[in-house]
C-alpha cells in the first residue's frame, strides 16, 4: 500500500552549485549528502514540508543519472512513494499490468529497499517504491 510521497528526485550536473541554489535561493533546509555506490550517485537531501527533495549527481559515466542528464539535460527524474512492503507492492503492481524496471528490491539511500516502475506504465513518469531502511 502506498503511504505517501516520500521525495521528488532531480538529476543535476553539479551538486555543489545546486545545493547552494536550493538552500540559499529557495530557502530549503539542507539535510546532508550520501554517496550511494549501488546507484552510482551522490544524493543531497532537502526538507520541503512533509516531502524531501533529492538532488542526484552521477558518480560515473555509466550511471543511469548520467544517461538521463545526457538525454534530457537534467531535471525531474522520479517521484518516490513510501510503502510498507516493497516486495508486496512490486507483486501487486505487476498483477495489475504495471511494467516494473525492478522485479526485485535493491538498495537505495539510507538503507531503503527500492524498486522502480517503468515510466511507460504511468504517462512517462518514473515512480519509485521505497521501503524505509534502518538508518532513515
Amino acid at each position: 500500500m502506498i503511504k505517501k510521497i516520500d521525495h521528488i528526485a532531480i538529476a543535476v550536473r553539479n551538486l555543489q552549485e545546486e545545493i547552494a541554489r536550493y538552500r540559499d535561493v529557495l530557502g530549503l533546509t539542507f539535510l546532508g549528502t550520501e554517496v550511494v555506490p549501488e546507484q552510482k550517485v551522490t544524493v543531497a537531501f532537502f526538507q520541503a514540508g512533509d516531502v524531501h527533495i533529492e538532488l542526484l549527481e552521477p558518480l560515473a559515466a555509466d550511471s543511469p543519472i548520467s544517461a538521463f542528464i545526457e538525454k534530457k539535460g537534467g531535471g525531474l527524474h522520479h517521484v518516490s512513494f513510501e510503502v510498507d512492503d516493497v516486495r508486496a507492492q512490486i507483486d501487486a503492481l505487476q498483477s495489475r499490468g504495471v511494467q516494473m524496471l525492478d522485479r526485485e528490491p535493491r538498495r537505495g539511500a539510507h538503507g531503503a529497499r527500492i524498486a522502480f516502475a517503468h515510466p511507460k506504465s504511468f504517462s512517462g513518469v518514473l515512480y519509485e517504491l521505497q521501503q524505509k531502511g534502518d538508518a532513515s
